[in-house]
């Protein structure tokens, strides 16, 4: 069964099922970290949660689906982007959770994992 991200607590779920990931302090928030590395945070949009992301991928994210990626003037220059709760397209969102794992990931453990999603 398909991954959902309807809550934040979806975002929990999936993000902390994934290697070695914790939950740990961010800005007074428990969030998913690996490694002490933000993966995501609850953002400070309603109806929304931030991911971080690369940039050449966010400037992606943000045209090409831009009813489940966004930001505000907060996240612009920023390595994060915000990710709409109920996508059309949580196989997309999943794989962009992934990348932000697979980003903040030692050799081994991106050896283990395999090739970047």
């Amino acid at each position: 069964m398909a991954a959902t991200f309807d809550s934040w607590d979806d975002v929990v779920a999936f993000a902390c099922a994934l290697p070695d990931v914790e939950m740990l302090s961010f800005y007074g928030t428990p969030c998913p970290k690996l490694g002490g590395k933000t993966l995501a945070s609850p953002g400070r949009e309603p109806g929304s949660f931030a991911v971080m992301c690369k940039p050449d991928e966010k400037e992606i994210l943000l045209e090409t689906d831009p009813d489940t990626f966004w930001q505000t003037p907060h996240y612009e220059g920023w390595h994060a982007l915000l990710v709409r709760f109920g996508s059309d397209d949580p196989d997309r969102v999943a794989d962009v959770i992934r990348r932000a794992w697979w980003d903040r990931a030692k050799k081994g453990q991106r050896q283990a994992f395999g090739d970047r999603p």
